[in-house]
């Protein structure tokens, strides 16, 4: 049998090769046409081969590098739109089917190879060849150590799936019978129920978390390798998952509880760690730049971050897509990403209320007294961008006849009034000065507190809960939370991991376990019109400046992509490809049948 390299996988070195410069470890690589024996015979090309398994983690990065989008996956949620029309509007608008989209079968693909590629390696890496001497520190058992990376790989990439396609194959587990997927022809086993699939693959993390280190001691060398740590954050998020209403109908109670647990067991691990992961502060601690700094600060260095796919060095895309499009210079900002006035409202006043319950609060002036937060994710109109002559109040006025330059240009600007200030570095636009290194991590610290205190919320201990989403907020100096009952708490615990986690790749997946579009087929646009902004799905809101108009801020659906569509069951996950149902013959999710 010959070991096979997919397209997909190529593509993903190109990409790490054109937008990253990896650490070592992911750098390596090897050529897996080559046979067996050779591959796995050698040491070298063996690690090669795993650190290959680690091309398809997931990237919430990625997208910028891909013409076609230039969008992070908010963008397909509540929290943003873009005046570029790309992959998300699709899922937005309803408008792809099994047949014809992008992400139903990118995902799909390019995870079901990751898995099978794990596989291989779990299947044919030799003891004899690794060695699995006891040793101190990073190396000791170092075998188990390998295999137990590429099990918690491969449980990423199955939770991964479970997110965008609901029930799905588990693709191998020796241990269970499962007869493991090595070639992309082989027969997938039949689709196992979602909540099986999640606790499938928290209880993988339980048989291998110990075989690896907690935290690596030389993270110099082994940043972005799976760790201890990392499978403990997995266990958590699909325990969360497992328990959340869209998994967990009849909402049992222990549910929540095992989730719970999983969350405060990371916890516990992490307050015996040699150096336990934190939330990031500043150099200045200042309330005012922690949570900005956490995003743009060398994330190699960073105690918050639990892993990473990998670092993008000195480049930038990012900045370019996000960026107001009204700097330029030898580079060109397109702002791409226009975050939502819906998540703008989202921001509680610094009296730790939202801004409908705060009758302080003026929608005339409306970035004063907010949440440190929305200063350090959003640019807004008056925000001061651009280093040493550039420097400037940003201006998106469209009154007619006297538009600011970050209004819009040919392909590009704002449709909501907004930019993306979470992880833009503000750099000169002479191309004298690159960006900045940094990742988008697929677990932080901050996750963790807050699966704990959502679980423990939903598990009936309220009282327990308040000090794990406290200190989230105490970081920026926002009010802690006291006093609420369940209902109320949830309510803010939604809010939280809203504002804490966007732009990570949660907000698509949080408002679908949580099963806020309700269960009706069509979703009522009309039935919210009477909620506050930021507690409204269907419409995505923005604001136009008039500066020289008595009413300054003027808020409204934005000007591009209004609405969205939403169907239930069907858009609770895009459909299994088409390609795949005819060579498997699945049935297809619930809603996409052709």
């Amino acid at each position: 049998m010959k070991l096979y390299k997919s397209a997909i996988a190529a593509l993903a070195i190109g990409c790490a090769a054109a937008f990253t410069a990896c650490d070592d470890y992911l750098d390596k690589e090897v050529d897996l046409t080559l046979q067996v024996d050779r591959v796995f015979g050698d040491y070298d090309m063996t690690r090669g081969f795993l650190a290959n398994c680690y091309t398809y983690l997931p990237d919430a990065f990625a997208d910028y590098s891909d013409a076609n989008s230039r969008l992070n996956k908010d963008c397909m949620t509540d929290n943003a739109v873009s005046f570029w029309r790309g992959y998300t509007h699709a899922v937005m608008e309803d408008s792809y089917d099994a047949n014809n989209h992008w992400y139903a079968s990118n995902y799909w693909n390019t995870r079901t190879a990751g898995i099978r590629a794990c596989n291989q390696f779990i299947k044919n890496a030799r003891p004899s060849v690794v060695g699995n001497a006891e040793r101190n520190g990073d190396d000791n058992r170092l075998y188990d150590r390998f295999i137990a990376e590429a099990r918690v790989l491969r449980a990423i990439l199955h939770m991964e799936m479970v997110q965008w396609f609901g029930d799905i194959p588990i693709i191998g587990d020796d241990e269970a019978g499962v007869p493991i997927v090595l070639e992309p022809s082989s027969a997938l086993p039949p689709r196992t129920p979602a909540a099986d699939v999640l606790q499938w693959v928290a209880d993988e993390c339980d048989k291998y978390k110990n075989d690896l280190p907690f935290r690596y001691t030389n993270e110099e060398e082994n940043w972005g390798r799976v760790n201890g740590a990392a499978a403990y954050a997995l266990k958590a998020r699909a325990l969360l998952y497992k328990a959340s209403p869209l998994h967990n109908p009849d909402n049992d109670a222990s549910a929540w509880n095992a989730a719970a647990q999983a969350a405060l067991d990371f916890i516990t691990a992490n307050n015996a760690c040699w150096n336990p992961y934190r939330l990031h502060t500043a150099p200045s601690n200042d309330p005012e730049e922690n949570y900005y700094d956490c995003f743009i600060t060398n994330p190699v260095h960073n105690n918050e971050y639990i892993l990473s796919r990998s670092v993008w060095r000195g480049q930038t895309a990012i900045e370019e897509f996000n960026t107001p499009c009204g700097f330029t210079g030898r580079r060109s900002a397109t702002g791409y990403m226009n975050p939502s006035q819906n998540l703008v409202d989202a921001y509680e006043t610094l009296k730790g209320l939202p801004i409908d319950q705060d009758p302080d609060y003026d929608e005339q002036n409306p970035y004063v007294n907010r949440d440190p937060r929305m200063e350090q994710t959003i640019i807004h109109h008056g925000t001061i961008w651009g280093v040493g002559e550039e420097a400037r109040p940003v201006n998106v006025n469209n009154d007619d006849g006297e538009v600011g330059p970050d209004y819009a240009r040919s392909n590009g600007g704002t449709c909501t009034g907004y930019y993306l200030k979470k992880y833009t570095t503000n750099i000169p636009w002479d191309g004298t000065v690159r960006g900045t290194d940094k990742a988008c991590p697929i677990f932080r610290y901050a996750e963790i507190l807050l699966n704990a205190a959502e679980a423990l919320n939903e598990a009936g201990r309220t009282a327990d809960a308040y000090q794990y989403v406290n200190q989230v907020r105490a970081r920026v100096g926002m009010p802690a939370y006291a006093g609420m009952n369940q209902a109320q708490l949830r309510e803010r615990i939604q809010n939280e991991r809203r504002i804490e986690l966007c732009f990570e790749d949660h907000r698509f997946f949080d408002v679908r376990r949580w099963k806020l579009f309700g269960d009706a087929a069509n979703f009522n646009r009309a039935a919210e019109t009477g909620l506050p902004r930021y507690r409204q799905l269907g419409t995505i809101y923005g604001v136009s400046v008039r500066e020289n108009t008595a009413v300054k801020f003027n808020y409204g659906p934005n000007e591009k992509f209004p609405n969205v569509t939403f169907h239930a069951p069907k858009n609770y996950f895009v459909p299994i490809p088409l390609t795949e149902i005819r060579k498997t013959g699945y049935t297809q999710t619930p809603g996409w049948e052709m």
